[in-house]
């Protein structure tokens, strides 16, 4: 076996890791394994995984009985063009995916991660006004604060994140409205979506017979900071863009699989879009795999007797069977009684120690929805690069928690499997951090 000081050498050597300034950050932690909320370093730590490895993991690491579906699929076919082929780990995954969906989302169109999943969101949008006909309609709208992958089509309904201000010459125009975020206790939550809902209306009265679609994560904004919105807010979106005539896209890339509390963030705000962008748990973080899934209507304007109104649009390994074998078993995990008491307790848990921690004078916007729970430290700085992310980061790591703040804000999105007695441990090392860090 390697040595773990010459891997870490490699490491500094070749790899080039996400979201970080390689100049200043430390040696990454080599992990040599994992099982269920812990994930296990070569030096010989365990590290509780509180925000499942990036929001993949749904069951715990190397769960058996994902890893034997997908061995068992890899002795039958690890992979196939999937132009003109299929095969059956995909036909049933995409009826149990829309068997779980409301209303007519009936149409799976799989590609491979977040990003893509919104990029053929995006593209279903505008060719089904062009299809129908309609090629005015080709103005996206998006949410301040939102995050929806790295791709440009993505970044450019994102780029109001803050994260993409060096490729800003190459995306397209987007139109941007505010987010009504809210938190535990927000007295002005009613006010906010009010001013919300009319900037919309305003919106739409100039420009709504140019608008293909909306785009919003549901319920929670992810990488934006955790920030959070009420149903109600999701509700009246809908039937304002509806009456425009307007497509509703939701980024459930996150937000789905159990996240929000029910089994998609659509369904706990009794609201059907028109398209939604699934990946992340969709494998439970074994391998990668997206879904876009649009209602019946907006297939049919793809259909026709020559190839100018099909959707040209692929991946080399779109619908890989070892991908979709990991989304049957996840799936199966997922509807069982003890997983969906063990989100329902996750969110209790949350629920009690984010009150007690409301009162921490070092502490703002104390948040939960569903296994999301998130709070602000009190620091004058503030976004992804604040400076107190990365001491709370390496703090949690030497106390044995892998924690990502997001500048300074502070969030739990555990595994599924995680017990009450290490989610109360998490929380008296976040108050000791508190104290410890002296944020102010």
């Amino acid at each position: 076996m390697t040595h773990p000081d010459e891997l870490l050498a490699l490491d500094r050597r070749h790899v080039w890791h996400p979201f970080t300034q390689a100049k200043t950050a430390p040696d990454s932690v080599l992990i040599r394994s994992g099982k269920g909320a812990v994930v296990y370093g070569a030096d010989g730590k365990e590290y509780l995984d509180l925000v499942s490895s990036w929001w993949v993991n749904l069951h715990g690491h190397a769960h058996p009985y994902i890893a034997d579906a997908i061995a068992e699929q890899a002795h039958k076919l690890e992979q196939v063009i999937f132009a003109g082929l299929t095969h059956e780990p995909a036909v049933r995954l995409a009826q149990r995916l829309t068997s779980l969906l409301p209303g007519d989302l009936n149409r799976v169109f799989y590609s491979d991660n977040g990003s893509t999943a919104v990029e053929v969101a995006l593209k279903l949008a505008l060719q089904y006004w062009r299809n129908l006909g309609r090629p005015e309609r080709r103005r996206y709208l998006a949410f301040e604060g939102g995050y929806h992958g790295d791709t440009v089509g993505a970044m450019s309904v994102g780029v109001s994140s803050g994260f993409f201000a060096p490729f800003e010459d190459l995306l397209f125009e987007v139109d941007v409205l505010p987010f009504p975020e809210t938190w535990e206790g927000d007295a002005a939550v009613a006010e906010k979506e009010a001013r919300c809902l009319s900037a919309l209306d305003a919106y739409l009265d100039r420009r709504g017979d140019e608008t293909a679609a909306v785009i919003i994560e549901p319920l929670v904004q992810g990488a934006g900071g955790m920030r959070m919105c009420r149903a109600e807010f999701l509700q009246a979106l809908v039937q304002k863009l509806r009456a425009a005539g307007g497509l509703v896209i939701f980024d459930e890339v996150m937000t789905g699989f159990g996240r929000t509390g029910d089994l998609f963030a659509c369904l706990s705000a009794g609201v059907t879009p028109d398209l939604i962008c699934l990946s992340k748990g969709l494998t439970a973080g074994f391998l990668p795999l997206a879904a876009t899934v649009c209602r019946d209507p907006i297939y049919e304007a793809f259909l026709d007797t020559g190839f100018d109104k099909a959707f040209a649009h692929g991946h080399s390994f779109t619908a890989n069977p070892l991908g979709c074998a990991a989304g049957l078993a996840s799936l199966d995990l997922l509807m069982k009684e003890e997983t969906r008491a063990r989100i329902a307790a996750i969110e209790a848990r949350h629920r009690k120690h984010m009150a007690r921690l409301a009162h921490h004078p070092k502490v703002t916007r104390s948040r939960v929805t569903g296994t999301i729970a998130a709070l602000n430290v009190g620091v004058e700085d503030s976004g992804y690069a604040a400076a107190i992310g990365p001491r709370l980061k390496a703090f949690f790591l030497e106390n044995g928690l892998l924690l990502r703040p997001l500048g300074e804000v502070i969030y739990f999105l555990p595994p599924y499997c995680i017990s009450d007695s290490q989610l109360d441990r998490s929380y008296d090392t976040l108050e000791r951090a508190l104290t410890t860090l002296n944020p102010a």
